[in-house]
C-alpha cells in the first residue's frame, strides 16, 4: 500500500516512527514533512498529504501533531478524506470497520509512542465492513 505522511513539528518524532514501522511492513511511503522539529504551520504539510488520497496517488494517509485535532481537520476540508483522530486502538478499529476512514490522525503530545504504533497497525489491518455503514459513507463521500 502507498501512504502518504504529513505532520507540523509536534508530530514529526512519530512521523519518523511510523514512517520506520510503515518500511518494515512492506508499504510504500511518500513524506511529504515535515523534515524536522523546527516550528511550521501544519497546513503546508497535512494538506498535500491529505491531497495525495483524495488524487489517488496513494491509497491512506497517516497524520500527525500535538494533540492532532487541528491536522485531522485540515486534512477534512479536502474533498474525499475522511479523517479520523484515533487516540487508542478501538477508535482507529472503528473508524476503518464503520467509517471507511482514508486518513489517520495522531496527536504525539497525547498518547505514549508504543501505543500510537498499535493505532497504526490496527488502522491500516481494519477492513471497512460495509454492509449498512457503505450507504451512509457513500453519502459522505458524495457531500
Amino acid at each position: 500500500m502507498k501512504i502518504s505522511l504529513g505532520t507540523d513539528h509536534a508530530g514529526f518524532r512519530y512521523k519518523e516512527k511510523v514512517k520506520g514501522l510503515l518500511g518494515s511492513l512492506g508499504h510504500e511511503v511518500k513524506d511529504f514533512g515535515t523534515f524536522n522539529e523546527e516550528p511550521v504551520d501544519y497546513p503546508l504539510f497535512i494538506r498535500p498529504a491529505a491531497e495525495a488520497v483524495a488524487d489517488g496517488e496513494c491509497e491512506r494517509g497517516v497524520v500527525f501533531g500535538g494533540s492532532g485535532n487541528g491536522e485531522a481537520m485540515a486534512a477534512n476540508k479536502v474533498h474525499g478524506v475522511r479523517c479520523a483522530l484515533c487516540w487508542n486502538e478501538e477508535t482507529a478499529r472503528l473508524s476503518r470497520q464503520h467509517n471507511d476512514a482514508n486518513v489517520l490522525s495522531i496527536g504525539q503530545r497525547m498518547i505514549a509512542e508504543e501505543l500510537a504504533l498499535k493505532i497504526v497497525r490496527v488502522w491500516l489491518e481494519t477492513p471497512f465492513e460495509g454492509g449498512r455503514h457503505a450507504r451512509r459513507v457513500a453519502q459522505l463521500n458524495a457531500m
